[in-house]
C-alpha cells in the first residue's frame, strides 16, 4: 500500500517532505521519494546498519496530524465512510473538521 501512496504524491502540489513512521523505512521507499523530489522524513529502524539522518523536528509535527485523524475517527459517519460519492464524503470531512476546530 505504501508504494501506491508514494506514487500518488504530486510535487506540483507543494509536497516537499513525506513524514512516515519506522515501518516505511526501506532503501527502495527512500529512493522512490527522492526520485520524485520529496525529502523522506523517516526515522531508521533499530536493526538498520547504516546511519540515516532525518529532521527530528519535522518528524515531531507528524504527531499533530495523527491526533487530528484520531479525532476525525470519532465521527462514525467518517470512520465507516457511509457516503459513496467523493464530494459528499469530503463535505462531511469538512463539517467534522469545523466541529473539531470549534471545540
Amino acid at each position: 500500500m505504501g508504494q501506491e501512496l508514494i506514487e500518488a504524491l504530486d510535487t506540483r502540489e507543494g509536497i516537499a517532505q513525506a513524514a512516515m513512521d519506522k515501518a516505511y523505512d526501506s532503501n527502495a521507499r527512500r529512493a522512490q521519494l527522492i526520485a520524485q523530489g520529496i525529502e523522506p522524513v523517516i526515522p531508521p529502524k533499530a536493526n538498520r546498519l547504516e546511519i540515516i539522518v532525518y529532521d527530528k523536528e519535522e518528524y515531531k509535527q507528524r504527531n499533530k496530524i495523527e491526533r487530528l485523524f484520531n479525532k476525525m475517527k470519532q465521527f462514525r459517519r467518517i470512520a465507516t465512510r457511509y457516503e459513496k460519492l467523493k464530494a459528499t464524503f469530503l463535505g462531511f470531512v469538512t463539517l467534522a473538521l469545523i466541529v473539531i476546530m470549534l471545540r
